[in-house]
């Protein structure tokens, strides 16, 4: 009886340590928002897609945005860089990359597309700051609507 005690203990603290160390992934997987820098290393990780990760820092001062929109049908992924209103180093990062220009964007900034129909990528100021922001939309929408 002593050992299958031993056994069931040692399963317990095993299955314990797994959740312990697993539950902020599943607290990240089902956020809805979420804000932080580039030191805040698990979330970098989990949220930032590469396309924002080898963005080039146009100033010191800038953190990350996440937000899921509508369910799982959209995902925003943005970087804001504060204290400038400069986008050349951006674009030039985004046609060296492929990315195109578009005549035309829904947003009052600069809309930017390559091969993947769900991504576009917005590149914006804010008015009355000196902010730049760009957002990684990822439409899962578009998915849909071809299957069916």
């Amino acid at each position: 009886m002593r050992k299958s005690l031993k056994v069931l203990f040692g399963v317990v603290i095993v299955v314990v340590a797994a959740l312990l160390y697993a539950w902020p992934y599943v607290e990240m997987e089902l956020a809805g928002f979420a804000n932080y820098t580039e030191q805040d290393k698990r979330e970098y990780e989990f949220y930032t897609p590469d396309i924002l990760k080898k963005m080039p820092r146009i100033t010191e001062n800038y953190d990350f945005d996440f937000a899921n929109i509508t369910g799982p049908a959209k995902h925003v992924n943005a970087v804001k860089f504060y204290g400038t209103d400069n986008t050349s180093k951006i674009d030039a990062y985004l046609t060296a990359i492929g990315y195109k220009k578009q005549d035309e964007c829904d947003l009052n900034s600069s809309c930017w597309r390559a091969s993947d129909p769900n991504e576009t990528i917005y590149v914006g100021i804010l008015t009355g700051e000196k902010t730049v922001i760009v957002q990684v939309v990822y439409d899962f929408t578009h998915n849909v609507s071809r299957a069916n």
